[in-house]
């Protein structure tokens, strides 16, 4: 059963049981209305037959019951007996024993009695006269009354049918009309596949539990596309990157099988082999370490961290690791302790790749490093004193698997540059790079200050 069905009919069934309750409330409460009202017209007859043959001694019983039968209406099945001292029903023409001995000398005790019997509603009443002490006992049907009941009866019946099926109808629009906009984001969510993983539902500005769906919905498919574009990424440069050592192996082998060679040739054909082992280790190292970042990148938690503190962290590891010098300076000392958002693991990563990257190329010389904050801004300075960056490279650095390293005869994966960028664009900053006039260049890391 669909949800907006299950909502129909639940509703439907807590209202037609409140329907139910007051229509049975009003029912019975209209049955005791019309019983008491039988009881207290009962009671009255007693009354007037008490006045009429009492306490007129003077007129004779044919012109009493010519009086009763005039002036009082007879109700259905009415039967009235006056009982003397000795339980005999005298005065009225019938004398008959109609009540028992048991039920006159229960009205004598009380007073007053009333009580049904069957569909017939009896009342009595215990009257003393000059002439002794009488018990008039008074029974009939109320046929009018059940008439009445059984009228309101078939009105209630047709209006709880109606109403009921009234509130189903409105229950079942009221329920689509509140669940259009999840069919809406189910119509929507068919659409998300493995293609178009940027797919992303609306989300509204309701704060309701449909907007809620929407926006853990759209988490999910950040995440699911951070994931699918790893996959992609991954593959890609590995197929890439390791296609052109693998089938460098597999040439060199099959040359050196092709014939029989001397000694010298297959150390050749081997140390070339190891040559393109090696650099296919370094390229599995550098998918792994941007498998590894690109993760990071994704669970990142950004968090205040005081930037001069983490430079100090820098400069002392490069000094204790490798007797590096590290320059760390401020363009304006004042604001000497800056703050900014970020990972503190991740912005470490980049500082030192840059730092890595400027050691590499100016032979192990010293790198001046200068922060400097203009109105919101840092700006971090990192200065080399090598041979500078063509302008050609300045921008394919940043590519994962580039590298300049064998031209000037250094050894590297083409990865530190890349995830720096990776990383300085996650926390919405930039890096530019630019030439000194006299040799070497200055990456400048910008970001947003606290």
């Amino acid at each position: 059963m669909k949800i907006k069905d299950r909502i129909a009919l639940y509703f439907t069934l807590i209202s037609t049981s409140m329907l139910f309750a007051v229509l049975c409330t009003v029912y019975f409460t209209f049955m005791k209305f019309l019983e008491a009202d039988f009881f207290e017209r009962l009671t009255d007859r007693t009354m007037v037959t008490a006045k009429l043959y009492l306490e007129a001694d003077e007129i004779s019983r044919d012109a009493l019951n010519t009086v009763r039968h005039k002036y009082l209406q007879k109700l259905n099945s009415e039967v009235i007996r006056v009982y003397d001292q000795k339980d005999r029903a005298t005065f009225i023409g019938d004398t008959a024993q109609y009540w028992t001995p048991a039920t006159i000398d229960q009205v004598r005790r009380k007073g007053r009695l009333k009580y049904t019997d069957g569909q017939r509603q009896v009342v009595g009443i215990y009257y003393q006269d000059n002439q002794g002490d009488f018990v008039i006992l008074a029974s009939a049907n109320d046929q009018g009354s059940h008439k009445r009941l059984g009228k309101l009866l078939k009105i209630m019946a047709f209006i709880f049918i109606l109403i009921s099926l009234l509130v189903l109808l409105l229950s079942r629009w009221v329920a689509q009309k509140m669940l259009k906009p999840l069919q809406k984001f189910m119509l929507e969510v068919k659409q998300a596949s493995a293609h178009n993983m940027e797919f992303r539902v609306e989300e509204n500005k309701n704060k309701d539990e449909i907007n809620l769906i929407a926006q853990s919905f759209n988490h999910l498919m950040e995440e699911l596309e951070q994931a699918f574009i790893l996959q992609k990424t991954f593959v890609a440069n590995a197929s890439h990157e390791l296609r052109t050592p693998v089938t460098r192996i597999m040439m060199n082998a099959e040359l050196a099988l092709s014939k029989e060679r001397d000694q010298i040739a297959y150390q050749k054909v081997i140390a070339s082999m190891l040559e393109d082992a090696e650099k296919m280790e370094h390229i599995i190292t550098g998918l792994v370490a941007l498998a590894k970042m690109d993760l990071d990148l994704i669970n990142s938690q950004l968090a205040p961290i005081q930037l001069n503190d983490l430079l100090t962290k820098i400069q002392n590891e490069w000094k204790a690791q490798k007797s590096l010098k590290l320059n760390i300076s401020y363009q304006n000392p004042i604001d000497s302790k800056p703050e900014l958002l970020a990972n503190a693991t991740l912005l470490q990563i980049a500082l030192d790749n840059i730092i890595s990257n400027a050691f590499k190329f100016s032979n192990n010389q010293e790198v001046n490093v200068l922060i400097e904050v203009i109105n919101d801004q840092l700006f971090i300075h990192i200065t080399d004193y090598g041979s500078g960056i063509l302008p050609d490279d300045q921008t394919a650095i940043f590519k994962p698997f580039y590298t300049r390293a064998k031209k000037q005869g250094q050894h590297g994966e083409g990865m530190g540059l890349y995830m720096a960028k990776k990383i300085i664009d996650l926390l919405k900053g930039e890096i530019t790079i630019k030439n000194l006039e006299h040799g070497g260049c200055t990456f400048t890391v910008k970001l947003a200050k606290l």
